[in-house]
């Protein structure tokens, strides 16, 4: 059984594949091509996490590949505590054709896709966010014209959305560098296991923006404080304050240099509103596209 839980799992001719049927579906989409792919088909969407995008992209991406999505609020499913993940993936699996799973613990993902008769995609995780990633590695793809040998200057946490990102800009041939306060980087395990497999020296991690964004190609940021770390926000703002995207910032790297952000953006905080409305950020086009390259994810999963 095939999943989509991370892009490590995934080779890069898998990654270009699906970064291929992604441009084609959007284009279809544009020219208001139909498709029947999913017809008969249903996806359920289990969210212990609030949601926007990952949300409707999914639901409205589903039904224009004529299936159908049903929605299933976690706490009413209670993942791991009204029955046990294996109880919940066994029976699961007989109503639905894939899962779509945006959850507290990447564990929970692993848990359920151990046992499952169906495909599992992972909507979000704490560890990794790989439709995101997918997504962003198509906008830079659109806005440069190939990705390979881009950089690409992720300011903020080495979070989730940074590992996924970190790893497609690894497989697809981009220099990847994350600005971050001291103790913000990327964990150590995540570093062994992927990073160094790269190269010795990816990514580079530099504890101050301006050197970071030198000559990139692409300034990519985050919220500094995620859904579950609301006790640390006085400090995460205090120790991010110097890794705000604004035109100081922007005005070092490369003259053709593009903002990306994965949303929701908090303006004045990890990024200024005259970035955010500017001509070099390109964040709504990257949002957009998360609904074309989960379509392709269902598809490659389904087909």
């Amino acid at each position: 059984m095939r999943h989509f839980l991370n892009l490590i799992d995934l080779t890069a001719d898998e990654l270009n594949h699906l970064l291929t049927e992604s441009a084609r579906l959007k284009d279809a989409h544009s020219r208001r091509i139909p498709s029947h792919s999913l017809s008969g088909r249903v996806v359920g969407l289990v969210f212990e996490k609030p949601s926007l995008r990952t949300r409707v992209s999914f639901e409205a991406g589903v039904a224009q590949l004529g299936g159908t999505s049903l929605y299933l609020p976690g706490n009413e499913v209670g993942l791991g505590w009204r029955e046990s993940l294996a109880d919940f993936s066994h029976t699961i699996s007989q109503y639905l054709d894939a899962l779509v799973l945006r959850v507290y613990q990447h564990k929970t993902l692993d848990g359920i896709a151990q046992v499952s008769g169906i495909p599992i995609i992972n909507g979000l995780s704490d560890w990794s966010h790989p439709c995101q990633g997918l997504a962003d590695v198509l906008t830079v793809r659109e806005l440069f014209g190939t990705e390979a040998g881009r950089t690409v200057a992720f300011v903020g946490d080495g979070n989730n959305v940074a590992r996924s990102l970190a790893v497609g800009c690894g497989k697809l041939g981009m220099q990847f560098v994350l600005a971050c306060p001291v103790g913000y980087g990327f964990d150590e395990k995540f570093k062994a296991d992927y990073c160094k497999k790269v190269s010795p020296d990816f990514p580079k991690e530099i504890n101050d923006p301006f050197p970071a964004v030198k000559g990139a190609d692409v300034i990519y940021t985050d919220v500094w404080t995620s859904m579950g770390q609301e006790a640390e926000r006085e400090e995460r703002l205090k120790r991010f304050a110097p890794f705000q995207v604004n035109a100081e910032l922007l005005s070092k790297a490369s003259a053709q240099c593009k903002v990306l952000h994965c949303l929701p953006a908090h303006r004045g905080e990890e990024i200024t509103d005259d970035v955010m409305d500017g001509p070099a950020c390109a964040a709504f086009q990257q949002a957009g596209n998360r609904m074309h390259v989960q379509k392709a994810v269902l598809e490659w999963l389904l087909r």
